[in-house]
């Protein structure tokens, strides 16, 4: 499904190469039928805007966007299970599911990361990719929310994605996310609240980051939880639920 390729590239870290290829990535959005016409045009806006800017001007917005504001992580575990030990057999199981289906190759990136969700998805035919993608359709709503608040062109991507499985979000779920924090990048004191109390650590210094940060993370998700024995069965699905068995605190962080 190529479509979901192009907003794989539309959410990744703006490169020279990326630059290169939003002609590309603007036609496959054009000719495909699977996003509703309202979304698509505005997807082709957000191309049209990422064509208008200089490269440093793109990298500077998308780290402060995706990077530095843990509301719009792109982790998409991030907001539901938080930093519990719940993240990292979820991490596990999407994991597994992406060996099972023959997507190798991605071992510098966390499984939940959505540029690499997407690029899965567009390895599947659309009875398998479609209810997978309506799982997380809460947190998609919610971050196309709050990019709609910064007046952000992203939000179109994740407008996309809700449109694409016709599939309303969890209320309940949704209601969770509504009420986190959601603070400004510029606003660093709010920003370190909302860090503080939820270290990340996955068995990696607290203090870690960039991409030897993230594989230590991904070393420790690959281990099962405590008490949690692993099937050496592939899992066949896996939720982007929080457990109803975890306490509130743990879900949230």
């Amino acid at each position: 499904m190529r479509v979901f390729r192009a907003l794989s590239a539309l959410l990744s870290y703006p490169t020279e190469d990326f630059v290169a290829a939003l002609d590309e990535i603007g036609e496959a959005i054009a000719s495909d039928r699977l996003v509703p016409a309202r979304e698509r045009a505005a997807l082709l806006d957000l191309v049209h805007d990422l064509r208008g800017h200089d490269l440093y001007d793109l990298q500077e917005r998308y780290v402060l966007l995706f990077d530095r504001t843990r509301s719009l992580s792109l982790h998409l575990f991030e907001h539901v299970h938080g930093e519990s030990r719940d993240r990292g057999q979820a991490m596990v199981d999407l994991r597994a599911l992406y060996e099972a289906k023959g997507l190798v190759g991605a071992e510098n990136e966390l499984p939940d990361y959505t540029p690499l969700f997407l690029e899965f998805l567009s390895t599947l035919d659309p009875a398998e990719a479609l209810p997978l993608l309506g799982e997380p359709t809460h947190v998609f709503t919610a971050l196309a929310e709050r990019l709609h608040k910064r007046q952000s062109p992203y939000e179109a991507v994740f407008r996309a994605l809700v449109a694409i499985v016709r599939v309303q979000p969890d209320e309940a779920l949704l209601a969770i996310l509504r009420a986190e924090p959601d603070p400004e990048p510029d606003d660093l004191e709010a920003l370190d609240e909302a860090y503080e109390d939820a270290p990340v650590d996955f068995g990696a210094p607290a203090d870690a980051c960039g991409r030897d940060g993230l594989a230590a993370k991904l070393r420790q998700a690959r281990r099962p939880a405590p008490g949690v024995v692993q099937s050496d069965k592939p899992p066949t699905a896996f939720t982007f639920s929080p457990s109803p068995q975890a306490p509130e605190a743990d879900r949230h962080g």
